[in-house]
């Protein structure tokens, strides 16, 4: 699909409330920010996870931000907070292990804001390993988004058992993650997962999505888009 075809209902980043905010965490606590949008009913809220704390991956990082902003400007609440370790969040880095606890005090506090909303979790390279993983093992999230999923020596198998819908970005030239191997992950999952997976690469990006994060965001607004039709406009 020609991600150019989405019209997206604008909303103004200045009628949001957002603010910053620490969460309880298991290690301490973290720090966040929260984006609420001026929509009153929105289909989902969203956690996005950001890269790999020990090389500089902060939820200010580039791709982390362009995802947040993709999500506020369709209306959605967005949070994003440092792993431990990172910025104000208490802790110390735990190799994936405690992160995963991390996102799930992540997931508790957007529920605590939005009680009975359906949760998605994005998340990107490091994230986006630690934070589907939580996702697909947590009954309040819907939805799974993946950026730069790091294939090339990272453990994706469990997602071959979660059924649930998921977007995988990945750039073309990924140094960490050889679209190859991703197509041919998704190909090895059962029927009924790979039919609920998509895989959008984008042509000539690297890990980092330099100079290509408008696709990106394209990217994600179409799919968003198609699963939740009160987000796009005629």
């Amino acid at each position: 699909m020609d991600v150019s075809s989405c019209k997206l209902l604008s909303r103004s980043m200045a009628e949001a409330q957002h603010r910053s905010v620490f969460i309880p965490g298991p290690s301490g606590r973290l720090e966040a920010l929260l984006w609420t949008p001026a929509q009153s009913n929105p289909p989902v809220g969203a956690v996005v996870c950001h890269p790999h704390p020990l090389f500089g991956g902060t939820m200010h990082n580039k791709v982390v931000y362009q995802i947040a902003r993709t999500l506020d400007r369709l209306g959605l609440p967005v949070l994003r907070f440092n792993f431990r370790g990172v910025g104000l969040s208490e802790g110390e880095h735990d190799k994936g292990h405690g992160e995963r606890d991390d996102v799930r005090a992540a997931l508790d506090f957007l529920a605590g804001e939005f009680p009975g909303l359906p949760l998605m979790v994005a998340g990107f390279s490091f994230g986006c390993w630690v934070g589907l993983r939580v996702g697909c093992e947590d009954s309040r999230v819907m939805e799974l988004a993946g950026l730069g999923t790091p294939v090339n020596d990272s453990d994706f198998s469990y997602l071959a058992s979660c059924e649930k819908p998921r977007l995988l970005i990945q750039g073309e030239k990924d140094q960490y993650g050889a679209p190859s191997k991703l197509e041919a992950l998704v190909a090895a999952f059962p029927a009924n997962v790979r039919e609920q997976t998509r895989v959008v690469i984008v042509p000539g990006a690297d890990h980092f999505f330099l100079g290509k994060l408008d696709p990106v965001g394209a990217a994600l607004s179409v799919w968003l888009g198609e699963r939740h039709p009160e987000l796009v406009s005629g």
